[in-house]
């Protein structure tokens, strides 16, 4: 068994080193490690990055500019737990800016085409209450959501 927890690694077409820098720069505890090159003879041009190593908010990722072949869907996407509306605010802002896209119920895509859930971390606990009417209310203000909003959650999990 890995006894250091896993890396994830992310395929991109030609992006990778890009992308690791603009993961570095949203989020902290973050650094970009190790870059490889592709030799002479590769399936890409002779020293373009092959593969660059980076921690984004203590997480090991491994960015592998692999080819044009696979592309980035929802049914993989990172979650990010946020303490209040200043930090929703911040990573929907971040991970929107410069072609990312919002979507339904916290989830965006960004430049690149990685999903994200931001969402606060308050929401599993207010979903999961034993009494039923407060996880409905909340779970119907969320599904009418983009970008989540801490305040109308509250009023909805108080019934207000």
């Amino acid at each position: 068994m890995a006894s250091d927890g896993f890396t994830t690694c992310l395929w991109f077409d030609g992006q990778a080193e890009e992308a690791a820098h603009f993961y570095v720069s949203v989020f902290k505890n973050s650094s970009v490690g190790k870059i490889a090159r592709y030799p002479e003879g590769a399936p890409q041009p002779a020293g373009s990055v092959m593969t660059v190593e980076f921690t984004a908010n203590g997480h090991k990722f491994l960015g592998l500019n692999g080819g044009p072949q696979f592309k980035f869907t929802e049914a993989v996407s990172f979650m990010i737990f946020c303490e209040n509306q200043e930090e929703i605010d911040y990573y929907w802002t971040k991970l929107t800016e410069n072609g990312g896209e919002p979507g339904p119920c916290g989830w965006l895509k960004d430049q690149y085409g990685v999903s994200w859930q931001v969402v606060p971390d308050r929401l599993d606990d207010m979903i999961t209450d034993p009494d039923p009417a407060k996880a409905a209310r909340v779970t119907e203000a969320f599904m009418a959501m983009s970008k989540f909003d801490i305040a109308a959650l509250e009023k909805a999990y108080a019934g207000e």
